[in-house]
């Protein structure tokens, strides 16, 4: 049995996750603020945590950024902001996806259920992509521009690597949630532009630049081929 760990101190959110959590037969731990939320990630090694943002005594974006600094348990934010601002910070803490309150319950277990499986999948066997001077390695789960190694998160890692195996071609938005987070992703599109920021801004000036096909997706623009030079 898998467990989940909310942190949260709204007691009737945690008492509705709980509810459908324990339906699909996850295990359920709770903490209603910081504290005591580092405390029982300690304690029970949890499959996943889900994290408000908004807790007393330990704030959300402290304790993301203390699991993190722990290994790289899963961790799904919940806000109840509209604006990307919370979002982005706490992506860039570590936190693997993000819902906004309110939600549907079914809709967060859904996206439990897609982390979980895209954190367990395994990647044996894929070869090393190059795009100019980027490097994905699936089976390392590793990236680098030239000599310098790329610091992903698993999200951002599978979101480079689908937009690698095809470079110059035009991925959808829709595409990638299903690629990268799964068939079963009741989410907004919006994650994939965060996402895609947070990888440009990691890739920098010197790795390949991310697209933007306005209306439609991203892609991977591949280095211009050097003209092949004819004999005399």
């Amino acid at each position: 049995m898998k467990t989940i760990l909310l942190v949260d101190d709204e007691r009737n959110i945690v008492e509705l996750l709980r509810l459908y959590l324990e339906k699909e037969g996850y295990g359920v731990v709770s903490a209603p603020d910081g504290e005591q939320g580092l405390a029982l990630h300690a304690r029970h090694d949890p499959d996943l945590v889900v994290l408000d943002l908004m807790l007393p005594k330990v704030d959300g974006f402290e304790v993301c950024r203390e699991i993190r600094r722990r290994g790289q348990t899963p961790i799904l934010m919940l806000t109840a902001r509209t604006d990307d601002v919370d979002a982005i910070v706490g992506l860039e803490l570590g936190a693997d996806d993000y819902v906004t309150k309110p939600f549907n319950p079914r809709a967060v277990v859904a996206r439990i259920k897609a982390i979980l499986r895209r954190s367990e999948a395994s990647v044996r066997g894929a070869r090393p992509m190059e795009v100019g001077a980027l490097r994905v390695d699936p089976r390392r789960r590793e990236a680098s521009v030239g000599d310098r190694r790329v610091d992903l998160r698993p999200r951002e890692f599978d979101l480079l690597a689908a937009l690698a195996r095809d470079p110059g071609v035009v991925l959808t938005r829709d595409a990638l949630l299903e690629d990268v987070w799964g068939t079963d992703f009741p989410g907004e599109t919006r994650t994939v532009d965060v996402h895609v920021a947070e990888v440009r801004k990691k890739l920098g000036q010197d790795g390949p630049p991310i697209e933007t096909v306005r209306g439609i997706g991203y892609r991977l623009v591949p280095p211009p081929r050097e003209p092949v030079a004819r004999p005399s």
